[in-house]
């Protein structure tokens, strides 16, 4: 791998150096799901439990600027009154974020969220205590919500990337409401390869949209791209 392919990565995702390991041995067979949500896990958790900057103890490590300019991009999805669903809510920030967006557009949006990590989702309820009964401990992957959510945001990179199709079926399936939105993002992808609306295509979903914004790195871009349920 030459420095600028990895330089690249990096830009992309923080971690990568550290995620490549658990992919690749995931991709070798050598363990299971399950295993691999534990070492992802135990890899993410310590360090946005001891984040010295609300926008770090949610995987940004830029400044509150920054992460509006960001993180703000999914709103380009949310464009009506309705629920909204983070998935991976780690502290809460995105899901309190959301409500403060919406509302300076004039948009009741109701802020909702679900963490597979039980550390991370009690320091979300205890930042946020009048949301403590719409955060769940769950993976997302698999779980059956007590209700459906008009937006529910995820990003794909939180389940291993033979499961990412299935992945998507199951939130259309069961976690979107009807006429509702699945939005992926935000995520950093190669200048010019719309590789997340890509894969949403070849496995059978029409409609995709994406808005994408120019990143730090010149052969980065963020793009947010979302799929309308029936």
């Amino acid at each position: 791998m030459s420095d600028a392919h990895r330089e690249r990565e990096l830009a992309k995702e923080r971690g990568y150096d550290l995620m490549r390991p658990i992919d690749e041995a995931y991709e070798r067979g050598e363990i299971s799901q399950s295993e691999w949500h534990r070492r992802v896990q135990a890899l993410i958790e310590p360090v946005y439990l001891s984040a010295n900057s609300d926008q770090l103890g949610s995987g940004h490590s830029g400044t509150e600027r920054e992460w509006d300019v960001s993180r703000g991009l999914i709103m380009q999805a949310v464009d009506r009154p309705g629920t909204f669903l983070d998935v991976g809510c780690a502290n809460g920030l995105l899901m309190a974020s959301v409500e403060r967006w919406s509302h300076q557009r004039g948009l009741a949006v109701t802020p909702y969220g679900v963490e597979i990590s039980p550390s991370l989702a009690d320091r979300a309820r205890a930042r946020y205590p009048q949301r403590h009964d719409r955060i769940w401990t769950a993976n997302a992957d698999g779980w059956q919500p007590p209700m459906r959510f008009d937006f529910v945001r995820t990003g794909l990179e939180y389940v291993p990337r033979r499961r990412r199709e299935g992945f998507v079926h199951h939130l259309l399936d069961h976690v979107v409401a009807p006429v509702g939105r699945l939005i992926i993002g935000k995520t950093n992808e190669n200048r010019g390869e719309s590789q997340v609306a890509d894969s949403l295509r070849s496995w059978g979903w029409t409609g995709i949209r994406e808005v994408r914004r120019p990143h730090a790195h010149p052969d980065v871009e963020m793009s947010v791209v979302w799929v309308s349920r029936p």
